[in-house]
């Protein structure tokens, strides 16, 4: 006679059921890469151009790059340290001058170090200025010192 488990058993479906099958064999597929928006341009090329014989207000001429000397370019600082000092605003003084808040940072950058020199002159003669004083007080308070002794009979 049969046995009743091995009835059982070759009744168990050996399939595995469609939606795990369905799962495990369906993939993404990859994403187009999106096109750039604008295509690159080519780089600009430095070219002069000419100035047209009569300028009207409404259109707007670039000057030409102009070359300052280094007299100029302190000279203009100057008169821009004045304005800043009067409460003007850099933007305001630089325009004013003539020249970019970019120009007025190089140059004052540029001339910082320059100044070093001065400095380690005029430090040197503060310290004589310091040294001569300082005999000076010790003259003095030498002559007090010899008048209170006199006058206390020591």
């Amino acid at each position: 006679m049969a046995d009743p488990k091995e009835d059982e058993s070759a009744q168990i479906p050996t399939e595995v059921p469609a939606t795990v099958e369905a799962a495990v064999t369906k993939k993404k597929a990859p994403r187009a890469k999106a096109a750039k928006a604008q295509p690159e341009r080519p780089a600009r090329k430095a070219v002069a151009k000419p100035v047209p014989a009569t300028t009207d207000a409404s259109t707007t001429v670039r000057k030409a790059r102009r070359v300052y000397s280094e007299k100029e370019r302190g000279q203009l600082l100057g008169q821009i340290e004045k304005s800043i000092g009067r409460g003007e605003s850099v933007k305001n003084a630089t325009s004013r001058a003539g020249i970019s808040e970019q120009t007025y940072y190089q140059w004052k950058k540029s001339a910082a170090p320059a100044s070093d020199g001065g400095d380690l002159k005029d430090l040197l003669a503060l310290e004589e200025e310091n040294a001569r004083l300082k005999k000076l007080l010790a003259d003095r308070l030498r002559k007090e010192n010899a008048e209170l002794k006199k006058k206390l009979g020591l």
